[in-house]
C-alpha cells in the first residue's frame, strides 16, 4: 500500500529526478552567458581573452566606461548615451500610454464592423521586421530634419511600444465587469469621468506591467537607433557595441562592463514596481 504524502512532501521517481536534472541543466545553461559577462567585466585588458576562471578581479573597467578614456576609445560619451536612452524610452512609453490607454479601452468595450481588423493592423506594426521599414524611415527622417534627434527616436519607438500597450491593456478592459461603469453612469458620471474614476484605477497594475514591458522593449531596441541616430544622440544599445572596435581593437572587458551598466536602468525600474508587475501579469489571466 502506498504511503500517503503529507502537505509539502513530494514523491520521487526516476522520471521526476531526470526532469529536475534537465531543468537544472537548462537553468545553468541559460545563466552561464550572464555569469561569463560578469566575470569578463572584472578582467583586466591583458586577461580579457583568457577563458580561465583564475584571474585578478578589478572594477576599473566600469570607471573606464564612464570616464573620458572610454569616450576617447569609442568617440561616444557613455553617460550621455545612458541619459539619451532614458529620455527616448520614457518619452516613448509616456506617449504610448496617453494614446494607447484610451485606444485599448475603446477596443475592449466597443465592437464594430472592422474592429478586429483595426486591432490586427496595430499588432502588425509589432510583428513587421524592423529592416523592412528602416530604409523609408531613414529617407523620411532626413527630409524632415529629425535624423539623430530625441524627437525622432521617440516617434519611431512608438512602433515598438504602442502595439504592446494596446494589446495588453485591451484584455484587462475586456475582463473588467462593464456593470461597474454602468453603475457610475447611473450615478450621474459622464463616460469620460467613469473611465477616469472607475475603469482606470482598476487596471493600474496592468498599466504598470505593460509600461515596464514597453520600456524594456524600447530600451533593448538596436536597429532603429543604429540607423536613425548619429554621433549626437547615440543611445546606450549602440554605444555598448562601440567598445568592440574602438581604436581598431576589441575591448571585450569594457564591452561587458558597459552592457552590465546598460542593464541597470530597466532592472531598477522592474524592482521598483515589482508588486504592481506581479499583479499586472496575473490580473485578467482567467476569464470569468
Amino acid at each position: 500500500m502506498a504511503r500517503e504524502l503529507r502537505p509539502g512532501q513530494r514523491k520521487y521517481s526516476p522520471g521526476s529526478i531526470a526532469a529536475d536534472a534537465v531543468l537544472v541543466g537548462w537553468f545553468i545553461f541559460s545563466l552561464f552567458p550572464l555569469v561569463w559577462m560578469v566575470l569578463l567585466s572584472l578582467k583586466s585588458r591583458s586577461e580579457q581573452i583568457s577563458t580561465y576562471f583564475a584571474f585578478t578581479p578589478t572594477l576599473e573597467n566600469f570607471g573606464t566606461v564612464l570616464s573620458d578614456e572610454g569616450t576617447r576609445l569609442t568617440s561616444v560619451n557613455f553617460t550621455e548615451a545612458l541619459l539619451t536612452s532614458v529620455i527616448n524610452c520614457v518619452g516613448a512609453v509616456i506617449v504610448s500610454l496617453v494614446i494607447g490607454i484610451p485606444a485599448a479601452y475603446a477596443a475592449g468595450r466597443w465592437k464594430y464592423r472592422g474592429s478586429n481588423d483595426v486591432m490586427f493592423t496595430i499588432l502588425s506594426f509589432r510583428f513587421a521586421p524592423e529592416l523592412m521599414v528602416i530604409v523609408p524611415l531613414f529617407i523620411i527622417y532626413n527630409q524632415l530634419g529629425i535624423f539623430d534627434t530625441n524627437v525622432g527616436m521617440i516617434w519611431v519607438l512608438q512602433l515598438v511600444t504602442m502595439p504592446l500597450i494596446v494589446w495588453i491593456l485591451r484584455s484587462y478592459f475586456q475582463d473588467m465587469p462593464a456593470e461597474l461603469e454602468q453603475a457610475a453612469l447611473l450615478d450621474g458620471y459622464s463616460r469620460k469621468r467613469a473611465f477616469l474614476m472607475v475603469a482606470l484605477p482598476l487596471v493600474r497594475p496592468g498599466i504598470a506591467a505593460s509600461a515596464l514591458l514597453a520600456f524594456i522593449f524600447a530600451w533593448n531596441n538596436y536597429v532603429f537607433p543604429l540607423i536613425l541616430t548619429g554621433s549626437r544622440h547615440t543611445p546606450v544599445t549602440v554605444a555598448v557595441t562601440r567598445f568592440l572596435g574602438g581604436g581598431g581593437q576589441a575591448y571585450y572587458n569594457l564591452t561587458a562592463a558597459a552592457a552590465l551598466i546598460a542593464a541597470l536602468p530597466p532592472l531598477l525600474v522592474a524592482l521598483s514596481i515589482q508588486r504592481y508587475l506581479v499583479r499586472g501579469l496575473s490580473f485578467g489571466a482567467v476569464k470569468s
